[in-house]
């Protein structure tokens, strides 16, 4: 199947950094800027948002990959623009190229994500043969 006829160019979110999502370990602030773990988990999303016009009745996305190399940081208060362009679809997987930005445009990260297409049930089975072994 073409899916670049029906995947989005680019899909985008933005977020808010909150006190929360700072760079801390065992409840101890290291940096006071958005942490690696939400940084990761926002940029997942905007891959995600790509991938979902893609789904048809019984499919699911499953991670496959991320990458993410911080070039700036973001603060507490800052809307961050996560930016999502598909790069490929080969049998099944999307890889989506990801680009991170702070206020007046500035980098904050850069990087990719992939997910697999697979149908649901296919999914359920993986999961139940890894709680086996």
């Amino acid at each position: 199947m073409d899916y670049f006829g029906i995947i989005p160019q680019k899909a985008s979110h933005t977020y808010i950094v909150k006190s929360e999502d700072v760079a801390k370990f065992n409840e101890i602030v290291v940096h006071e800027v958005l942490s690696t773990f939400v940084l990761t988990r926002e940029a997942e999303w905007a891959g995600r948002l790509v991938l979902l016009p893609l789904l048809r009745e019984g499919e699911e996305g499953i991670g496959t990959e991320i990458s993410i190399t911080h070039l700036g940081p973001a603060f507490v208060g800052e809307e961050v623009e996560f930016v999502a362009s598909p790069v490929s679809m080969v049998e099944g997987e999307l890889i989506v190229a990801i680009e991170v930005f702070g206020k007046n445009k500035r980098p904050v990260a850069r990087g990719s994500t992939g997910q697999k297409i697979l149908p649901k049930a296919v999914i359920a089975k993986i999961f139940e043969k890894a709680r086996k072994a």
